[in-house]
């Protein structure tokens, strides 16, 4: 039985989540937000969630979590078995998270909490945002999913980051991501179908009160 520690809103968490629950592994959750307090760096050194708890010890940073989901052999498979193939699954994920999620969170203050930011960091965020779906249309081949006829961590990425950047996008720059990239759009509407991944959203949207609540008293208001 693993443990899965973090809280329903984070989409990191959400990847490991979806992915626990693809390949059929028990596990329990443990609520546990990102912090620096004594309790949460003795199980995270950064003091970040996702964490998983296993037999060993605690597994940290989401990538790992997943490799050793998949080296650990139990399950249904989300890489696949040909070197080639799986390498090709690998950098897609690293695309996704390095091009898309990451460059979407600079506008995240302001998309998501009305926090306002520089215009200069806006700028950088459209810019990199347009570059990383660029890059995605070159490199994925939603054929129907992102890397070919089957369900791999990379359609896991994609579906935890592209929804929160096409958010952004349309937020900060009311500029829609996918407006010609209907095979992203339609992998998109898919994956939210997905059961596991409605019951996902379910728990996001139901923890999405508390999280806001935390939020707003971290930052004194």
């Amino acid at each position: 039985m693993y443990t899965l520690y973090g809280f329903p809103v984070s989409n990191y968490f959400n990847m490991v989540k979806l992915a626990l629950l693809e390949k059929g592994l028990p596990f329990e959750v443990s609520t546990l937000h990102g912090s620096q307090s004594e309790e949460c760096l003795r199980i995270s050194p950064r003091g970040k969630v996702p964490v998983l708890g296993v037999e060993g010890g605690h597994i940290n940073e989401t990538s790992a979590i997943l490799e050793y989901l998949e080296e650990h052999g139990a399950g249904k498979p989300l890489l696949p078995s040909e070197p080639f193939a799986r390498a090709r699954v690998r950098s897609l994920m690293k695309e996704i998270e390095l091009y898309i999620e990451l460059p979407a969170r600079l506008g995240y203050p302001q998309a998501f909490f009305g926090m306002a930011i520089p215009e200069a960091l806006k700028a950088r965020c459209e810019a990199e945002l347009l570059a990383g779906i660029a890059t995605l249309k070159r490199h994925g081949r939603f054929t129907p999913y992102v890397a070919g006829d089957s369900f791999t961590l990379a359609d896991i990425y994609f579906l935890y980051s592209i929804d929160l950047a096409c958010l952004v996008g349309k937020k900060l720059f009311d500029r829609d991501l996918l407006a010609d990239f209907p095979a992203a759009r339609d992998l998109l509407a898919r994956l939210n179908d997905n059961p596991l991944v409605k019951a996902i959203a379910a728990d996001k949207d139901a923890d999405m009160p508390n999280f806001l609540a935390m939020v707003r008293a971290r930052a004194g208001q």
